[in-house]
């Protein structure tokens, strides 16, 4: 009686298990999904650290004994630091951002109220807030009055650091980049090798083909999100307060999003430089616009209808509401949506528009 054959493993198992042995056998893409990341977010989270307010600082313009005057009013506001120059070094210290704002006071007249003119850059929050920190120093040393008691209770809400905001954006970043550059790469490259043009003429489906790419993706997915995430909540406190499985659900859809993207980028291009330049000009928008570093609330109102209908923004948003909120996974249902759309589209032209020779 004749031995039946040991099954075969399925196409699509195989190719997507060779997409994952490139990936592993590459240190230049493990250093860049894994290990660039994690610095990435040391740094910033070093640089942009809670720590106790700066004192705001003020630059007497000295010269006159109205000057001296002022500097001694000054000199016991906690939170000013004070320091006198001459006119000259006064105004270099304003330029070079080096003061927050100058005070230059009149000459002293008898019966009149000391004179003083406030110097900053208007399109400077640091500017502002000196001038009235100044001027109120200023008023309470001249024997004003207040005439309300108010108090402070300053409040830290969970989420509210840089390193919150950050960390989320650094998860998207990481999906997009991982998620388009390693596919493209591999993609084109076996272009130029003529590897597609073999695995054409087999009897492989041509969709199981592009189909392991994102699979193994997939396969790296949970490594990626654990490494950034792990790493901002050993080291800064970064807790997600959201549950795990939206947490890995959002990730999940960014990710498939981002593969037909690359897919898409990569269809056509014959060598590594074309599509270098055409991943980077679809990337970089999303980079600057998209609030991984910084609020996209910051550009006019007019476009951010646009920005919000990228991928990165809603993927970033979608993490934002899971990992600092602790929205449910409904409550993300509108970035889903949009990353659902960009991935499925994506992935439909790059099979219609894929050369394989």
């Amino acid at each position: 009686m004749r031995e039946r054959p040991a099954a075969r493993p399925h196409p699509l198992v195989e190719l997507t298990r060779a997409r994952l042995l490139e990936f592993v056998r590459e240190p230049e893409a493990v250093f860049w999904v894994f290990v660039f990341p994690v610095l990435l977010a040391l740094a910033l989270g070093i640089a942009f650290r809670t720590k106790p307010p700066d004192r705001l600082r003020a630059v007497v313009v000295g010269g006159t004994p109205a000057a001296a005057r002022v500097a001694v009013l000054l000199a016991g506001a906690p939170d000013l630091e004070v320091t006198v120059l001459d006119p000259a070094a006064a105004a270099r210290a304003l330029r070079t951002s080096r003061a927050d704002v100058l005070v230059d006071a009149g000459p002293e007249r008898q019966d009149a109220p000391l004179a003083v003119t406030y110097r900053y850059d208007l399109t400077r929050a640091e500017g502002r807030a000196a001038r009235l920190a100044v001027d109120d120093a200023l008023e309470r040393a001249l024997g004003r009055r207040d005439r309300l008691a108010a108090r402070e209770e300053p409040v830290t809400a969970p989420g509210t650091r840089y390193i919150d905001f950050l960390i989320p954006g650094l998860v998207g970043l990481n999906l997009m980049g991982s998620g388009m550059w390693g596919l493209g790469f591999a993609v084109v490259q076996a272009r130029t090798r003529k590897l597609l043009k073999r695995f054409a003429a087999t009897p492989m489906r041509r969709s199981h083909y592009l189909l392991s790419f994102i699979f193994s993706r997939l396969v790296g997915l949970v490594l990626e999100v654990a490494v950034v995430v792990g790493f901002g909540w050993v080291l800064f406190g970064v807790a997600v307060r959201g549950s795990v499985f939206a947490l890995a659900a959002v990730a999940f859809v960014g990710s498939l999003a981002f593969a037909g993207i690359g897919l898409l980028v990569a269809a056509r291009p014959r060598t590594v430089e074309g599509v270098s330049g055409l991943m980077n000009l679809v990337q970089l928008p999303m980079w600057l616009a998209s609030g991984s570093f910084f609020s996209y609330e910051r550009f006019p109102a007019a476009v951010r209808p646009l920005i919000r209908a990228l991928p990165l923004t809603a993927l970033n948003d979608a993490l934002r509401a899971v990992i600092n909120d602790g929205a449910p996974l409904a409550a993300t249902a509108h970035e889903l949506l949009v990353m659902a759309l960009w991935g499925a589209l994506s992935f439909a032209l790059a099979l219609k528009l894929f050369r394989w020779q």
